[in-house]
């Protein structure tokens, strides 16, 4: 993934998430402006429809985080980059919430549509298309962008929105790990069907994404083994998570952000044993609820008192 710092440039930050730009999206607009300066009577146009490309890719992924949030995840950041945008979401690992995160960024696309149609008959029924056909082109160009990213996204082939969703809706059914594990094999087919698109298509930005989608596939196939590995290890009987009342997994399944080592928060009594960093709350691994490891604990039964006489 594209990193954030030198590598972007901050935009604006709007209810609290903050908005980068990917420094190879100026190089990449170059290059798709110039392919289309023949699409219009004057390259203004061509430069206004990639600007438009840009604010649907952001209101989609504004969809994410704004999504995410209402159902208690965290959502701080969203990346622009050339081939689309990626927001930093966290939502609470429970199905529901992750499936709500993720399809909001495709619904804003469907909620474009009609707008879109309505824009195009204030359009005719004005006799723009006569009066202003550049206008009229780049509604319909954009229209178009618009129901093509919207059918691309919803493929399902993970990372695109299509394969998490698959996975969110599967996770019902089979379990976080195991759901995660079929939805990243059947990304690997779909990622095999689009690279021969990309061949046939001769597209080298197809096949970019292909690249960017075996290597997500690839890393999320390995966080189910982790998932699947964790869920197979025991679980502690004198603790339970505050919020879900689930008791924790034995093992090292906290991670330090200053050391990068992982730890059992309940071993360590939620410091890290490797740089010694204390840490105020311990998050539920099942719920994602963070509280202090204090609260965790489950009180030991009182004895009944034996009845006199």
């Amino acid at each position: 993934m594209f990193g954030l710092g030198r590598n972007s440039i901050r935009l604006t930050r709007v209810f609290g998430i903050d908005v980068f730009l990917h420094w190879s999206w100026f190089l990449v607009a170059l290059i798709e402006i110039r392919s289309r300066e023949n699409a219009y009577s004057s390259i203004t146009w061509n430069i206004l429809e990639y600007l438009a490309l840009f604010l649907i890719v952001l209101l989609h992924e504004f969809g994410h985080a704004l999504a995410c949030r209402q159902v208690g995840g965290t959502a701080n950041q969203i990346v622009l980059w050339p081939l689309g945008g990626v927001a930093y979401v966290s939502p609470p690992p429970r199905p529901a919430a992750t499936l709500w995160s993720i399809a909001a960024g495709p619904l804003v696309n469907v909620v474009l549509i009609p707008t879109f149609l309505l824009l195009g008959a204030i359009s005719q029924s004005l006799g723009l298309y006569q009066a202003a056909p550049s206008f009229h082109s780049f509604l319909r160009a954009v229209a178009t962008i618009n129901v093509g990213l919207l059918l691309f996204n919803i493929l399902p082939i993970y990372p695109l929105d299509g394969g998490k969703i698959l996975w969110s809706l599967l996770w019902f059914v089979l379990g976080r790990a195991r759901s995660l594990m079929a939805a990243t094999i059947i990304g690997f087919l779909g990622v095999v069907g689009l690279i021969g698109v990309a061949i046939l298509a001769r597209s080298p930005w197809l096949g970019i994404l292909c690249v960017f989608f075996l290597l997500n596939c690839w890393n999320a196939l390995r966080r189910a083994f982790i998932l699947a590995r964790r869920d197979k290890a025991p679980r502690y009987e004198g603790y339970a998570c505050p919020a879900c009342k689930t008791p924790p997994h034995m093992g090292n399944h906290w991670f330090c952000p200053h050391c990068k080592k992982s730890f059992d928060t309940f071993v360590s009594n939620a410091t890290c044993p490797g740089c010694r960093t204390g840490f105020a709350s311990t998050a539920c691994l099942e719920c994602g609820a963070s509280n202090p490891i204090a609260d965790w604990t489950v009180p030991a039964p009182v004895p009944s008192s034996a009845p006199i006489g």
